[in-house]
């Protein structure tokens, strides 16, 4: 990217700029993305680098949370900023702040993950039109997950990011499943409930396909996810997928609106997520106003 001149700062409430951040991780060393104590987590990796450069404690909002040994090609963050501490980030160059903090929080991404180095990756700043909200402005989130179905299939190469597993699976039986899920359901069998919060979600995309490599890849898309969602529909399809269990025993599940015995975790480190979608610049508001009140 060209060394431009600063934009100038759009407003924001409580007399803060919103950056948004568009990066990518390697969920294999974190222990997920959320803070925890004494854990290694992406979220914390983020906000220390950041902090590292604006010399104060920051909280990241992020469109979707993953879970230990989980990765991102497409995550979405934004962060709130003065606009002392945005224009600050040039260090009085003739630079655009959004170019001088992608370039200055490699740096210091590098020097929070010291061997961990390229785990996580911002590809993107920039500041974010009026409304916008990563978590609550999004329209949907995509996820992949890659499911290597035999031992031909087994490549060490991508161990770490595909499903080795023993049975066959049967794309016809997995997809004719699957579609019976779509819409918008209670997932309350297919997720580990979170107090307070709803199980309430609109499935838009679940669907099996094989890539040019034999491999099955599943892409699972909703409006918003509830924890263990997308790994707990994976998991349970494969039992479709090799003829352990009909078709309609997915919706079965699914009807029943609890987690029992049968309820099944697919592994994490074959689940990415690939996009985030969000409305234009003039939607934003409105769909953030209008998923709050879903989630509430």
């Amino acid at each position: 990217m060209n060394d431009q001149k600063p934009a100038a700062p759009v407003r924001g409430g409580g007399g803060f700029l919103r950056i948004r951040l568009d990066l990518a991780y390697d969920g294999g060393p974190f222990s997920g993305w959320a803070v925890q104590p004494g854990r290694r987590t992406v979220q914390g990796a983020l906000e220390e680098a950041i902090a590292m450069l604006i010399r104060r404690p920051v909280r990241v909002t992020v469109a979707g949370r993953t879970d230990a040994g989980v990765h991102a090609r497409g995550q979405v963050v934004h962060v709130d900023l003065t606009e002392a501490e945005w224009l600050g980030l040039n260090r009085g160059a003739e630079l655009d702040p959004a170019v001088a903090l992608l370039r200055r929080l490699r740096g210091s991404l590098s020097r929070v993950l010291g061997d961990l180095t390229g785990s996580i990756e911002v590809h993107r700043v920039c500041l974010a039109p009026e409304g916008f909200d990563a978590r609550f402005s999004a329209l949907w989130r995509r996820y992949s997950y890659r499911i290597a179905d035999g031992p031909a299939l087994w490549d060490p190469l991508g161990r770490t990011s595909t499903l080795w597993h023993q049975d066959d699976q049967d794309v016809g039986l997995l997809n004719e499943g699957a579609s019976q899920l779509l819409g918008l359901q209670d997932f309350r069998s297919y997720c580990k409930p979170r107090e307070g919060a709803t199980t309430i979600r609109e499935l838009q995309r679940f669907e099996f396909a094989r890539g040019a490599d034999g491999v099955l890849v599943a892409t699972v898309q909703a409006d918003a996810f509830c924890h263990n969602m997308v790994r707990s529909l994976v998991g349970s399809a494969l039992y479709v997928g090799a003829g352990i269990e009909k078709p309609g025993w997915l919706y079965e599940r699914l009807l029943a609106r609890q987690r029992d015995a049968k309820s099944v975790l697919a592994a994490p480190h074959p689940l990415v997520l690939e996009e985030v979608a969000y409305p234009s610049a003039s939607g934003l508001l409105a769909r953030a106003e209008l998923t709050r009140a879903l989630r509430q």
